[in-house]
């Protein structure tokens, strides 16, 4: 180990005895963010990495899904790894029709490379563009040509209230957009702040959809119910429902505050889409176009 790997915090891992949720998921629903790490010494982490997670495997995250009254998942692909996509494409692979993945790539991906990842599972990419520049804007945009062909998606992880142009920007892609974390930016800036206005619009016009997840990544408040998340997440369900989806973000990694339990993160979902219909569409209908069950 590096001194630079030394000094890398620890994240907790999740509550694995969590509790279901004060209501019960219709059949077929997915969650639509999660993560898998491990075997540790199995699948290397990259050495520049925020966060060393602890082991949770495929077997944890499943009982998870029972737990919750899930039978579908989508695996993102999460940042320690870098694009080495074994653990992630592993774990999907192993039950087609229960898993999808999201990937992780860069622009000089070969499309035989992506197919053989469409055939393990994968319907997108994943972008972080929270601390990045021009550079990495044209690799989104090398990605999102490549990608278009297999009907994919792409996701991205920014803060919308400090991109320039979201509207401009992600309108002139010729793929879906996903935004990670309802748009990822502090939940007291409230739903009038110019990017969260421009991501609506985008969803307005069916060209984004937005992940209900991560509240906690953006609340101000310490532990469940994040009440200041709740007109966010109704604003992106009145935007266009069809083109919202639900994920817990499990095992939570490096979060600034308390380890929620899974069971109490889904039940927000009554408050964030009261109406029955439309909150079965978010966990079965939706999950199941953008994802290609």
């Amino acid at each position: 180990m590096t001194s630079a790997e030394r000094q890398i915090p620890n994240c907790a891992g999740p509550v694995f005895a969590s509790r279901p949720a004060t209501f019960t998921p219709p059949l077929l629903a997915c969650d639509c963010h999660a993560h898998v790490f491990g075997p540790l010494d199995q699948f290397p982490m990259v050495p520049d990495r925020l966060y060393t997670p602890p082991e949770a495997s495929l077997a944890d995250y499943t009982h998870l899904l029972d737990t919750l009254g899930f039978q579908r998942g989508v695996i993102v692909q999460p940042s320690v790894y870098g694009t080495d996509n074994r653990a992630t494409l592993e774990a999907t692979a192993s039950d087609p029709d229960k898993f999808r993945a999201v990937v992780v790539v860069d622009g000089s991906i070969a499309l035989d490379q992506l197919q053989s990842y469409h055939q393990q599972g994968a319907r997108g990419v994943r972008c972080n563009l929270l601390f990045s520049g021009d550079k990495a804007m044209q690799d989104v945009r090398r990605i999102a040509d490549k990608i278009a062909p297999l009907d994919w998606h792409l996701q991205v992880l920014l803060d919308v209230s400090t991109f320039t142009n979201v509207h401009h920007v992600f309108s002139n892609l010729p793929v879906q957009t996903v935004f990670d974390h309802m748009g990822h930016f502090p939940a007291d800036k409230g739903i009038n702040d110019p990017g969260f206005r421009d991501l609506l619009r985008l969803m307005g016009e069916g060209k984004a959809w937005a992940k209900l997840s991560g509240a906690y990544r953006f609340t101000g408040m310490y532990q469940t119910p994040y009440q200041d998340v709740v007109p966010i997440a109704q604003a992106l369900v009145a935007a266009n429902p069809n083109h919202v989806v639900f994920g817990t973000d499990w095992p939570h990694p490096h979060i600034p505050v308390a380890m929620p339990d899974d069971g109490a993160l889904l039940s927000e979902l009554l408050e964030w889409a009261p109406d029955q219909a439309t909150r079965d569409a978010i966990l079965v209908d939706n999950p199941a176009r953008l994802y290609g069950f």
